[in-house]
């Protein structure tokens, strides 16, 4: 969960995978991760295409990752989680 926005944890998981993947590429080929945008995957689960449109996209994004490091969000030690209410 980002604000109001809710998504599946499997989405967020893939997001992050997502994310980390565009670390691991060649350096002189690689997006500063500052310009980077899951947008641009076309791997991005569906349910994420909306947040795209936002203007806070790559921040709320970032935050979703965050909160799938370590898996913190499945023993509900981050804020972050919905479900553990």
């Amino acid at each position: 969960q980002d604000g109001d926005l809710k998504f599946p944890l499997e989405s967020v998981k893939k997001l992050k995978e997502l994310m980390d993947g565009s670390r691991h590429i060649n350096p002189r080929m690689r997006v500063p991760m500052a310009s980077y945008s899951p947008c641009q995957e076309k791997h991005l689960p569906e349910e994420f295409r909306p947040v795209c449109k936002r203007e806070d996209a790559l921040m709320v994004f970032r935050r979703l990752s965050l909160a799938a490091e370590d898996d913190l969000c499945e023993i509900c030690a981050n804020a972050a989680c919905a479900g553990c209410f």
